[in-house]
C-alpha cells in the first residue's frame, strides 16, 4: 500500500459495497461537498444525495451515495450507507420516473404531498440520473 493510501468502507443494509485502499474520497454531506485525504482530520457527518468519488491507484471510480453517516479518521473512512449504487445498477427509466413524480409533488399537483420528502426523492433522481448518464 502507497504511502498516501488509507482504507474505504462503503456498507449497505443489503452488502458491502465497497472495501479498499484509496488515496482519496469525495463525497456529499448534508454541510456541502468534501474531498478526504490520508490524516484527515477526524470527523462525523450526515451523507446527502449525491456522487461518490472513490479515488484509486488505477483511477476513479463513481458511484451514487444515498443518505448514510460517514465517519473519518486519519487512516480510514467508513460510509454507512441507506443505499450506494454503481452506474450499471441504476435503472434510469425509473429514476426519470422518480424525478417527475417528485417535480409534479413539489409543484402542489398531488394533494397533501409531504414536500420534504418530495425534495429528498427529487435530489435521489438527480443524483442517479446523473450518475448513469456521465456513464453511458
Amino acid at each position: 500500500m502507497a504511502e498516501n493510501m488509507f482504507k474505504l468502507r462503503i456498507v449497505s443494509p443489503d452488502r458491502e459495497f465497497y472495501l479498499g485502499d484509496v488515496d482519496m474520497v469525495e463525497m456529499v454531506t448534508t454541510e456541502g461537498e468534501v474531498g478526504v485525504l490520508k490524516g484527515h482530520i477526524p470527523f462525523t457527518a450526515v451523507a446527502a444525495p449525491g456522487i461518490l468519488k472513490i479515488h484509486e491507484e488505477s483511477g476513479i471510480k463513481e458511484a451514487v451515495l444515498i443518505d448514510g453517516i460517514i465517519r473519518v479518521m486519519q487512516d480510514n473512512v467508513t460510509i454507512l450507507a441507506e443505499d450506494c449504487q454503481w452506474p450499471d445498477e441504476i435503472d434510469i427509466n425509473r429514476a426519470k420516473e422518480a424525478k417527475i413524480r417528485a417535480e409534479r409533488r413539489l409543484k402542489g399537483e398531488e394533494e397533501g404531498a409531504n414536500l420534504d420528502r418530495a425534495e429528498m426523492a427529487l435530489r435521489r433522481s438527480i443524483a442517479r440520473i446523473s450518475a448513469a448518464e456521465n456513464h453511458m
